[in-house]
């Protein structure tokens, strides 16, 4: 642990603690991810800060692992790529812009409900269904860990990875589009039976796009106008 980089150290002591706390608080009847977990921005109990304390919180032991494992694996490289500085604002952004998506998705399901009620809608029906959708809540690191495994493979796109249950070496930028078109395929489908977020990890990798642009065209800019001098 001492040997990893300072960020994605404190992100894994984090995660594991608010897993932990999550569990420790349940026994008191304090359900952390009622409280901390991204809601619907029309459902009663958002809050504007849970686009960051959801993706510090997970569902089951399992859910954090997978998740802190792809952080261990993909974000201390990327750290010590980027500085301490630029990954942290990285995984934030990502993690954010997955919440946003998995808004604007909810946001779009609530609207065509209320279409398809047509002249049957009222106030108090709207009302009730802004308390049916308040029920629904995300919580995950996924989309930031997405997020940096898309940087990942833009940084490094010819890197041999060893994937199970892959049984031979795929390349980095390879195995970025299998997720980019899996995560897309399982989305469309609309199945909710996995209970998984599709269409938000696919948030986090386009708000890390995003960003990897910016960076790109910033630093360009400032090598050009460096020459220029």
């Amino acid at each position: 642990m001492n040997k990893l980089p300072p960020i994605t150290k404190n992100l894994l002591i984090i995660n594991v603690l608010c897993w932990m706390g999550t569990m420790a608080m349940a026994k008191y009847g304090i359900d952390l991810h009622k409280l901390l977990g991204l809601h619907f921005f029309l459902a009663p109990s958002f809050k504007i800060w849970q686009l960051i304390t959801y993706m510090f919180l997970h569902e089951g032991f399992q859910h954090l692992f997978f998740n802190m494992f792809a952080v261990w694996m993909f974000g201390r490289i990327m750290e010590m790529q980027w500085g301490s500085k630029r990954f942290l604002w990285f995984y934030l952004i990502c993690g954010i812009g997955a919440g946003l998506t998995q808004e604007l998705l909810q946001f779009a399901e609530y609207q065509i409900t209320l279409a398809c009620l047509g002249d049957d809608l009222t106030p108090q029906l709207i009302q009730r269904l802004r308390l049916y959708m308040n029920a629904f809540l995300t919580v995950g690191a996924s989309g930031a860990v997405y997020g940096i495994l898309l940087g990942y493979g833009m940084t490094f796109p010819n890197n041999q990875l060893f994937i199970i249950p892959i049984p031979f070496p795929i390349k980095a930028k390879w195995l970025v589009v299998g997720y980019i078109v899996l995560e897309l395929a399982l989305g469309l489908r609309n199945s909710t039976s996995d209970n998984v977020a599709h269409f938000a990890h696919l948030g986090g990798m386009l708000a890390g796009f995003l960003l990897i642009l910016y960076w790109k065209h910033k630093e360009r800019k400032n090598n050009h106008i460096n020459f220029t001098w």
